[in-house]
């Protein structure tokens, strides 16, 4: 039954992956032939994911470079997974239930809510898993593993020990004192009510206030404010009993704990060291604040002077951490401002005590104290800023200044009207915002987790800096660098209830003194933590005798009741899930098991990512591996950037230029989007998707597929008997060029050039095989010797094997589907590689042929420079010729005819006017006068050259504008010289047309 037309890729995809599947080609060591391993671990993507452009784009790259391992024998494995994903999980059970009608989480307790979310796992949580077998991603899928598998509650079917591997890390940590619990300023969602990372924060431009308000000088201090010019002349002077603030958040001024100044500022140089009092909150209970200096103000901002409230800004914590100055927390966990606590009174004599210095603090006496007046307790943050705002203005302490406004008067004429108000600046703040919840993140200082990252940095650092693993491209080193070498404590708990419980239990009791105790203890299970408390050995009590509660509160409670017995409750957080998915290498394999799996893959090969999680997974992988096994996690890690849209643009929801990878594969195929991705993936380039490009990487393999249907035409399509040994030029020719493309092939990927590998199968299979080999042994295929039939027969078949044996690692499916087709019971996938090289290249044949193909090409590009129709026949004068140029015209001149569209190659001297086609050592021409109307095609050179030049001439003028270079985006200059480059080339290309023309 002769091959259908083309491929249909809707029907065969699915057909295919399940043949892959039943035939375990993807197990780990499935056709390995060394000893040599190849191992690459998949970013696990969310559990509850779907596949977009960016797994799309970072899984092709690892399935070329698997694909080709495979084939080449060595004992692969592409280790699959999900990650529990913590937030984004527990978000969308709890969002099923209130859409089913059930109970609330808090409702249902933390069991039961547990069971929701592995229910809701079976059920929907193996989506991305399907969609990356769309795009033919070859892991060992009978290896898929989760980050919470093993977990207490798991149901059955969850194999896998990850949960046992992360339990074991945490205590392994905390018991060398690697792990702590401490307060630092963290992001916090006051949606989720958690801490959350750096990565799950988007910064968004918005439209803001800046407001500014008098801080008055304690006891009637004044001081002479002024300012001066660049050149030193004094602009103001005025005696001022107040400095001025200028804030985006006044609520948070209800924390104030001191105001900082540049020690090079000589406005404040007289009141550095007096105090100042926070404009809020009832007068006689104001609370005074020192002024200090600091470095971190800008001299040049605002009023130079910046309120430091270190509870709630990162960059206030430092100036508060290094100058010993108290941070007040405002707001509850729902983000309101708090209403817990002693009354505001008795809190604010404690704090001026602190202020004044007569009184020393600790953490957690600063931690348990509330500061906001009793007037704004539990108002919504932003309702509270309301009221600050106009609280203070009603006082007369906001900065005032003169404003123009216009308005109609009587008679409805406008007239500018000067007034004094408040001075309140309109501007663009960056807002912070939760990537989830959409709300405005709170910086909060909070009781959390850390990693003590100070200790366990520099092996991260030296692996790098000595070669052991290598960053691509190199300028991700840089990053990587500037990263550790600044790393701040990671922290690592998450206030929710779907992760790995941190194992950690508290104990609270009380001495016969009445002084309550509070101790922690850590151990991978309960029994093994309590051994650990001081009670435990003391006889003070029976080990049996303790209470247990369900959180801190609860224990209070019990504790309040029991007063004799120990209350002990375990931790309520989980960790972060970078944690454990900083653990994927060896959890993975099985660790702490000493797995078969382990000890042959780890460590790893290449790792494959975005660059965007260079720090957050990449690094915490480098530092946790050395950490946990003294070993790195793997060798090479290749970075790509984000997938852009054609015009350079991030790729979101409300732009409206987002491109499902599903419906590219429904309406193009897997094919088509695997390459278009691995020829975009230049190393460190931009990368910019474009549905044409796409359409045309489709065609390319509907070219591909005819070739083999040519093949299939002329019974060249059955399984190849080897490598033949042609005679005739042309058969020698591509059998060389094959070798050469092989080679850049194999060359391109060791380097991870994705898309020069790419662009060496294009140029081979639609250049070479598609757009002349197959012209040139039509000759013989129709009229040629039994003999050479035969041996043309041998040569196509075996190149076209070739072809899908080299395409294969890009485009598996069309590859495999015409493997088997052209009659090969094995699969493709586990076809050996070929290891020729180009000592395969004939330099004869390839000289001839080379010149064939250059004139070939020659005349093709002087027909276009003059407007032929592609399907006219024309004549070609040969003026001149040595005796080389004419051995090989004479062997090619049937190919040369057809593929060239030329009549006639006649010997003679070139009239006026012809066109000129050189080659290697001949010169030929083709007389124009007698086969296009001269003047319409002056006249058509000439306006087109014309428009181009217009357009040039802009795109001139907008490059050499300072405001376009000042306010365009990069990407909009870029295009623009990029584009005035494209029209410099056409323009000289016409010019030249007319100009041959005007010689006629």
């Amino acid at each position: 039954m002769p091959m259908e037309k083309k491929f249909d890729a809707a029907e065969a995809e699915a057909r295919i992956t399940e043949r892959w599947l039943s035939a375990d080609a993807f197990v780990a060591g499935a056709n390995a032939k060394r000893d040599d391993t190849y191992c690459v671990m998949i970013p696990p993507p969310n559990v509850t994911g779907v596949l977009h452009m960016g797994h799309a784009f970072n899984n092709t790259l690892q399935d070329i470079l698997v694909r080709w391992h495979r084939m080449r024998g060595f004992d692969t494995l592409w280790q699959p997974g999900t990650d529990h994903a913590g937030i984004a999980t527990q978000m969308v059970v709890e969002r099923k239930l209130a859409e089913n009608g059930e109970p609330k989480r808090v409702e249902l307790g933390r069991e039961k809510f547990l069971e929701k979310v592995w229910d809701w796992k079976a059920e929907s949580g193996g989506q991305i898993i399907n969609q990356l077998k769309r795009i033919g991603a070859s892991c060992d899928w009978s290896r898929e593993a989760f980050t919470m598998s093993g977990a207490p509650g798991a149901p059955k079917g969850e194999v896998g020990n990850f949960h046992d591997a992360v339990i074991k890390v945490f205590v392994e940590m905390y018991n060398k004192g690697l792990i702590y619990r401490g307060k630092r300023l963290v992001n916090w969602d006051p949606h989720f009510e958690t801490a959350i990372s750096d990565l799950e924060v988007e910064n968004v431009e918005v439209d803001g206030h800046m407001w500014h308000f008098k801080y008055p000088l304690a006891g009637g201090v004044t001081y002479e404010y002024v300012e001066k010019d660049e050149d030193g002349n004094v602009t103001l002077s005025e005696m001022r009993n107040y400095i001025s603030i200028a804030t985006t958040r006044p609520e948070t001024m209800l924390g104030d704990g001191a105001v900082a100044v540049n020690p090079k500022d000589e406005r404040y140089a007289p009141i550095i060291g007096k105090l100042c009092e926070i404009p809020v909150g009832p007068k006689e209970h104001r609370r005074l604040i020192p002024i200090i200096a600091d470095d971190y103000p800008d001299m040049d901002f605002g009023s130079g002077a910046v309120k430091i409230t270190g509870a709630h800004d990162f960059n206030d914590y430092m100036v508060a951490k290094r100058n010993g100055i108290p941070m007040y927390a405002l707001m509850d966990t729902k983000g309101a401002m708090r209403a817990d606590g002693k009354p505001y009174a008795e809190e604010a004599a404690v704090a001026q005590s602190i202020a004044n210095g007569d009184t020393e603090f600790d953490e957690a006496m600063i931690a348990a104290m509330n500061l906001v007046p009793d007037a704004y307790r539990g108002l919504d943050r932003f309702e509270a800023r309301a009221k600050v705002v106009a609280d203070i203005t009603a006082e007369g302490l906001a900065v005032m200044h003169e404003a123009a406004r216009t308005e109609k008067n009587e008679d409805g004429e406008k007239v500018e009207i000067t007034e004094t108000v408040p001075y309140v600046e309109s501007k663009k703040i960056m807002q912070p915002f939760g990537d989830r919840s959409g709300v405005v993140i709170e910086p909060a200082l909070t009781d959390q987790w850390f990693v003590d990252t100070d200790q366990i940095v520099k092996p991260a650092l030296d692996a790098v800096r000595d070669g052991t693993v290598k960053i691509i491209p190199e300028s991700g080193e840089k990053t990587y660098y500037h990263w550790l070498e600044n790393i701040e404590p990671w922290c690592i708990s998450r206030q929710q209830w779907w992760g790995h419980q941190i194992p950690v239990w508290h104990a609270l009791w009380l001495r016969p003194n009445g002084e309550t105790v509070h101790e922690m203890s850590c151990g991978s299970t309960f029994d093994e933590a309590i051994n650990g408390f001081s009670f435990s050995n003391s006889g003070e009590f029976d080990r049996q005798g303790y209470v247990t509660a369900l959180d801190a509160k609860d224990a209070q409670d019990r504790l309040a009741e029991s007063k004799v017995r120990p209350v002990i409750y375990r931790d309520p957080d989980v960790l972060d899930t970078w944690f454990s998915s900083g653990l994927w290498p060896i959890g993975t394999l099985g660790w702490p098991e000493q797995t078969d799996a382990l000890k042959k893959y780890f460590p790893t090969s290449d790792l494959i990512t975005g660059q965007d999680i260079l720090f957050f997974w990449v690094a915490r992988m480098m530092m946790m591996q050395l950490a946990v096994v003294d070993e790195v996690p793997f060798k090479t890690i290749y970075l790509h950037g984000l997938v852009r849209d054609a015009k350079g643009k991030k790729m979101s929801k409300s732009t409206g230029n987002v491109i499902d990878p599903l419906d590219i594969i429904d309406e193009y195929g897997a094919d088509a989007l695997r390459f278009t991705n691995a020829a975009m993936a230049s190393i460190g380039g931009a990368l910019k998707l474009d549905t044409k490009r796409i359409e045309g990487y489709r065609n390319f393999g509907t070219k591909l597929w005819s070739a083999c249907r040519f093949a299939e035409m002329n019974d060249a399509f059955t399984p190849s008997k080897g490598r033949p040994t042609p005679d005739a030029a042309v058969n020698k020719w591509i059998i060389g060029e094959t070798a050469q493309a092989r080679v850049l092939v194999d060359a391109a990927l060791d380097d991870y050039r994705f898309n020069d590998a790419a662009d060496a199968l294009y140029k081979f299979i639609r250049g070479v095989v598609c757009d002349k080999y197959l012209e040139l042994c039509k000759p013989t295929l129709s009229s040629g010797t039994a003999a050479e039939q035969a041996e043309t027969r041998e040569t196509l078949s075996w190149m076209i094997e070739q072809c899908l044996i080299l395409a294969h690692p890009i485009m598996p499916f069309i590859t495999e589907e015409l493997w088997a087709v052209k009659g090969h019971t094995s699969l493709l996938c586990h076809t050996d590689w070929p290891d020729y090289t180009t000592d395969l290249v004939d330099d004869d044949a390839k000289a001839e042929l080379d010149w064939a193909n250059q004139l070939i090409d020659n005349i093709r590009s002087a027909r276009a420079q003059v407007n032929v129709d592609p399907q006219d026949w024309i004549p070609l004068l040969l003026v001149s010729a040595d005796d080389v140029a004419r051995r090989a015209l004479a062997a090619n001149e049937g190919p040369i005819k057809v593929l060239a569209r030329v009549s006639d190659i006649t010997e003679g001297e070139a009239p006026k006017g012809a066109l000129a086609v050189g080659t290697k050592g001949a010169t030929f021409a083709v007389p124009l006068a007698d086969i296009i109307d001269v003047d319409a095609e002056k006249a058509r050179v000439s306006k087109a050259l014309e428009k181009v030049e217009k357009t040039a001439q802009g795109l001139k003028g907008r490059l050499s504008n300072p405001k376009f270079a000042e306010n365009a985006s990069a990407e909009a200059v870029e295009e623009a010289k990029e584009n005035l480059a494209l029209r410099e080339e056409e323009v000289a290309q016409l010019s030249a047309a007319l100009a041959q023309l005007n010689e006629i």
